[in-house]
């Protein structure tokens, strides 16, 4: 069996344009994948295979890879920065061991490294981080090392400091090796020399290596007291303390250098190798039951234990669905027969491929540790458990946030119309941050996303992947509904037609909760003594009540944050039923909500946008006039950062009003935050809409 010890699985995650893609290229590189370094500015690079990828020079999907370096086999998954797919980045997290986090020189903690940053610690995923760009006007090693302490609260282990800065950058110090590695201007990753320290940093790297050591010591006792006896540890031991904090999380070792110059890449993968944890030292996989409660057993990274996978991806390509797997333990061969825990049946394993970006090599098997793709797995979605028929078991599930942006498209033609159904269901398989709705009354197809580009992506790869022809709406808000204040009411539900009738009364109080109090945005409790309420009808009356929650009493949309407590009410022997109790829940909604101060909520986002100076009048002036709320401001060598809240509803359209204000430089992202109540001139025009829509 292969030797799990010499595997990293390992994620390369940062801000949109810090340069992922372009350091796994100089990795691919440099380990003898690619001969030719693709650039993402060409749309050339190897794991930005989509054509949407190239033409924006943005990563949409993560890409996966396998590649060597010193006898270690690493599987990379690259992963997007933009904040409309960290869908992707999260689901990628929670099958990696490890990861390398890549800032800005320049650019520094950016928002969506900060949101990487938090899946990355909720994961508990160990990382190394990698300041690139140092080539680049503006760039600042240091400002980049505060930033990572002070924004993301996180502390970086200095373990190289750069040689020259913007256009004079030249190499890297190894601190640990009190060793220079300064590159020649060929662009050539091998073409470099070992040196000693530069005159002008030796101060410098001692400060830092003994800051290094300390940092290191503390994670070992005796290691820690033999220092403190003033026996400084050689280099061996110092690199085995570093490991054990890295894994552990108490410090992430920090590296810098240009990817786009091919200056400190190898560093990184070094650091890869000797830092960041091997499958057997991560915290297995917990098993969890029905419900997704931990149940005490974990899947345990043995190849001699029973099957267990995670499915983190689905993908379709020419050659049918792929379902990439992270196996867990035991082992998988091709032919072999495995049971998806989700769905409860069964699927045969047809082909094992291991995947380097859209390309692949055929396996006979794959065991616990690997990252492989599956061919031809038919009932298989994003955190589906697979596993060993005669030991099912289910591994802790995905969550994904719940979409707020939508928009109608509509198929030009019958032909178009068949085609669109089958390439939705595609689509919805790859990514679960999207779902598509039916409007009953419409019969529009409804298209819902995390963001403006998240839908504009789904339509372009409609248009052009599945060639499917559609007419596309203007996007809409998912707005909610809730109520305001406290009542008491009662609904007598009774229907005598001859026969046996219906009969059923329910006394019942509705609250509004606090926002984000309960998980399922509704509650509901009993407090019926004395049997008016048989117990056997509290589920009826609950469901009643939650089916009709779906659809509000002002505009149509979901109601949130409310509950419902059962205080009395009356049966009749023979005319009670469940359903007659669950009629009169609906009733009762339909009853009640406008009388409890109903009102629209809208989704309110977290802005963060960046400007040059010149410009930080404009911007704040048009967010003001978006109902922005300014919460900061932060001004930066290359420019200001906005941090601000702001309706969906009013940011549709912003990024081109953004460029215009400030001359094409301005740069902003956005994720839902809360929801919040409208103004009454908004949520008099979203009723209206609701109201016209319904009468047409």
């Amino acid at each position: 069996m292969k030797d799990l010890t010499k595997y990293r699985n390992i994620g390369i995650f940062a801000h949109v344009d810090a340069g992922k893609t372009t350091t796994t290229e100089r990795i691919l590189k440099l380990t003898g994948k690619i001969h030719k370094t693709g650039e993402v500015h060409d749309g050339a690079a190897t794991t930005d295979f989509m054509e949407q990828e190239q033409e924006r020079g943005i990563t949409i999907q993560s890409a996966a890879t396998t590649c060597f370096w010193n006898d270690h086999r690493l599987n990379i998954i690259d992963t997007p920065g933009h904040v409309d797919f960290t869908i992707e980045v999260y689901r990628s997290l929670k099958v990696l061991d490890g990861g390398v986090g890549v800032f800005c020189g320049s650019g520094g903690v950016e928002p969506q490294s900060e949101t990487n940053w938090r899946y990355a610690n909720e994961s508990g995923v160990a990382r190394v981080i990698y300041v690139n760009k140092l080539d680049r006007m503006g760039a600042d090693f240091y400002r980049v090392v505060d930033q990572v302490r002070n924004v993301l609260g996180a502390k970086p282990l200095v373990m190289t400091l750069p040689i020259g800065i913007e256009d004079d950058f030249k190499g890297v110090v190894d601190i640990l090796e009190e060793k220079a590695y300064i590159w020649d201007d060929t662009g050539n990753p091998e073409a470099f020399e070992v040196t000693d320290v530069p005159a002008d940093l030796v101060d410098k790297v001692a400060e830092y290596r003994e800051q290094l050591i300390e940092t290191a010591v503390e994670v070992d006792d005796e290691v820690m007291e033999a220092y403190l006896d003033g026996n400084v540890p050689d280099i061996a031991t110092i690199k085995k303390c570093v490991r054990k904090g890295t894994i552990d999380l108490e410090f992430f070792p920090t590296f810098c250098g240009s990817a786009f110059k091919n200056k400190g890449v190898q560093n990184v993968l070094n650091a890869v190798v000797d830092y960041l944890p091997n499958p057997t030292e991560v915290k297995p996989q917990p098993e969890v039951d029905e419900e997704g409660n931990e149940t005490g057993v974990f899947a345990e990274v043995k190849t001699d234990a029973p099957f267990r996978a995670l499915a983190f991806k689905i993908m379709d390509d020419q050659f049918g669905a792929l379902t990439f797997t992270r196996i867990y333990s035991g082992v998988l061969n091709k032919g072999d027969t495995i049971l998806n825990s989700f769905t409860g049946k069964t699927e045969r394993v047809g082909r094992l491929v291991e995947m380097h970006a859209d390309s692949r090599e055929e396996l006979d098997s794959a065991q616990a540790g690997d990252i492989i793709a599956l061919v031809g797995l038919k009932n298989v979605q994003t955190g589906h458990t697979l596993c060993d028929q005669k030991n099912p078991a289910t591994l802790e599930p995905m969550v994904f946030p719940d979409p707020v942006i939508s928009v109608a498209v509509a198929a030009k033609d019958k032909a178009n119309a068949e085609k669109l159904g089958i390439a939705l269901g595609k689509m919805i398989q790859e990514d679960p941050s999207f779902r598509v709705e039916t409007d009953q009354d419409s019969g529009e197809t409804i298209l819902r996303g995390m963001g403006e580009l998240h839908l504009d992506i789904k339509v372009d790869i409609l248009k052009r992947t599945h060639k499917v022809e559609v007419e596309v709406g203007k996007p809409q808000v998912a707005y909610r509904e809730s109520i305001t204040k406290k009542i008491d009411d009662s609904y007598t539900h009774k229907k005598q037609s001859g026969g046996s009738g219906q009969f059923a009364k329910i006394d019942y109080t509705i609250e509004p909760l606090e926002p984000g109090e309960s998980e399922k945005g509704f509650e509901f409790v009993s407090t019926v003594v004395g049997g008016n309420v048989p117990k056997e009808y509290f589920p009826a009356v609950e469901k009643g009540f939650r089916l009709s929650k779906d659809k509000g009493v002002l505009a149509g949309y979901p109601c949130l944050d409310f509950k419902v407590t059962l205080t009395d009410g009356g049966h009749h022997a023979v005319d009670s039923s469940a359903v007659a109790f669950e009629i009169a829940a609906k009733a009762a909604y339909r009853q009640s909500m406008p009388k409890a101060g109903a009102q629209i909520l809208e989704p309110v986002m977290k802005l963060d946008v960046f400007t040059p100076e010149d410009h930080v009048g404009d911007v704040i002036g048009d967010l003001n006039r978006r109902r922005g709320m300014i919460q900061s401001q932060e001004s930066g060598p290359t420019g200001v950062r906005i941090k601000a809240q702001a309706p969906l509803g009013e940011m549709f359209g912003y990024i081109g009003d953004l460029r215009t204000m400030t001359s094409g430089r301005g740069q902003f992202s956005m994720e839902f935050d809360h929801y919040a109540p409208c103004p009454k001139n908004i949520s008099d025009e979203v009723i209206k809409e609701a109201a016209e829509r319904d009468g047409k």
